[in-house]
């Protein structure tokens, strides 16, 4: 690797990606630097860098790792050279990753430019209609009136789907069944959205009723090279929250020619906004399975993982090789999506009442192994489940040659963990691996409500 540019990577993250990310750097033989808040004090993720720095003392919990001045600051002092974001937090600000830039820090992601085109939800639209990428019907312009937003409304007809412009993770977005709920529906969305992302700007979609969730994992280098590393169904969710992630999608594993169609439309689309580094081109999937471009993430995701298995790739180190300039190590060619694999989100929260988060401290771990199980965690015994951040606690993940052998292996992994000390979702997670419905392949968008309510 020519790092003329990257010798020194600060990850401005926490947690289990952070160590993700030191892994990578430390095989690309990179130096690494640790931020923590006061209340990550003793967590694992910190000592597994090279240097480690308090930021934030003064902050709030969450205000320590958005704390943009300061890491800018911190990373001056110590020779940094790169900073990798992980997801969330900062991974998706473009301030953020202009100030690096101004800084002559290396930003492990893609431009700024980029990041701000693909993060407003309405100018996404756009960009994908006029590359050719289809599109949920719906508007294509930001709304910001609700009276404005009732006469588009009855344009694209009901069900309508109302989503904040600026927005991600489920926040500002509601679901309007008529005409009669539209502006109460219009007005939560929209305050939802000024709460948390300061920004009133709407956009309205058809709601595709009960769809499936399909997103195409791709990455492109600053040489003109785009790849698309296959696809992951990310059906099963709650509250929009991904909790079972898999790849290759059960709808597509039988039908190449439309795999084919959604990678090529996944290139497309980074194409069309000159991307460069990870991403991901999440589609909805109807029941006549057409799909339609509903957003791009611009950064590494949580369920990354199961490409990486399936794909046999580094997904983090090629970011970093990206960033340092280098090409793609591989082409589309190489890519074959070997077995199936499925991933499990381990949280500490109490699924009979409601998924309450189930903050405390660990007294005992024991974490699954053997042929085609990985588990990323930066969790251990002691350590203190914060009520402050995301409830997280381990991500399991499996391959087999199948799918209905990777179920197999996830049902064993899920027996075998042992978390003590804190609720876990660890029991529902195997009662759906259990359910007929998921080992069919048949699960949507709807299914943890109907699996809630004893309805599959």
């Amino acid at each position: 690797m020519h790092t003329t540019e990257i010798k020194k990577v600060l990850v401005a993250n926490r947690g289990e990606i952070a160590v993700r990310i030191f892994r990578a750097c430390y095989d690309l033989g990179l130096h690494t630097v640790a931020i923590y808040s006061n209340e990550d004090t003793y967590s694992l993720f910190r000592t597994r860098a090279d240097e480690a720095y308090l930021v934030g003392e003064k902050k709030s919990p969450l205000g320590a790792y958005l704390d943009i001045p300061g890491i800018i600051g911190l990373a001056r002092r110590r020779g940094v050279t790169a900073i990798h974001p992980g997801y969330g937090f900062l991974s998706e600000n473009s301030t953020f990753a202009k100030l690096c830039r101004d800084n002559d820090i290396v930003f492990i992601g893609p431009t700024p430019e980029v990041i701000d085109r693909m993060g407003n939800k309405s100018q996404a639209r756009r960009t994908m209609m006029d590359a050719g990428v289809p599109v949920v019907p719906g508007t294509k312009k930001g709304i910001h009136d609700v009276d404005v937003a009732l006469e588009q409304a009855r344009t694209i007809g009901w069900p309508i789907m109302i989503k904040a412009s600026s927005g991600g993770g489920g926040k500002g977005m509601r679901v309007s069944e008529s005409e009669e709920d539209f502006a109460d529906m219009f007005n939560i969305a929209q305050r939802e959205s000024v709460n948390a992302f300061g920004d009133n700007t709407m956009y309205l979609e058809r709601a595709v009723q009960n769809p499936r969730h399909v997103e195409v994992q791709i990455i492109a280098d600053n040489h003109g090279n785009v790849v698309a590393l296959g696809e992951r169904d990310c059906s099963v969710q709650r509250n929009h929250q991904k909790m079972i992630e898999e790849s290759p999608s059960p709808l597509l594993d039988a039908d190449e020619g439309l795999r084919r169609r959604m990678m090529d439309d996944a290139v497309k689309a980074a194409r069309a906004v000159g991307y460069t580094s990870a991403g991901t081109i999440e589609f909805l999937m109807d029941a006549e399975r057409n799909y339609y471009f509903m957003e791009m993430n611009t950064r590494i995701q949580v369920e990354h993982c199961v490409t990486e298995m399936v794909t046999h790739t580094d997904l983090v180190g090629e970011m970093i090789r990206v960033a340092a300039g280098e090409p793609l190590s591989f082409t589309q060619d190489d890519i074959v999506l070997r077995g199936h694999a499925i991933e499990c989100r381990i949280n500490a929260e109490t699924p009979e009442k409601n998924f309450m988060p189930s903050p405390g401290t660990i007294s005992q771990m024991h974490l699954p192994g053997g042929n085609g199980v990985r588990v990323d965690t930066a969790a251990y015994d002691g350590f203190e489940i914060s009520p402050y951040y995301d409830s997280m606690i381990a991500k399991i993940i499996v391959q087999g040659r199948n799918r209905t052998e990777a179920i197999a292996k996830m049902r064993t992994a899920l027996e075998e963990m042992v978390i003590v000390g804190v609720n876990t979702n660890l029991d529902f997670q195997y009662a759906i691996m259990e359910n007929e419905t998921f080992r069919a392949g048949l699960a949507d968008t709807g299914f943890i409500e109907q699996f809630l309510a004893g309805e599959v």
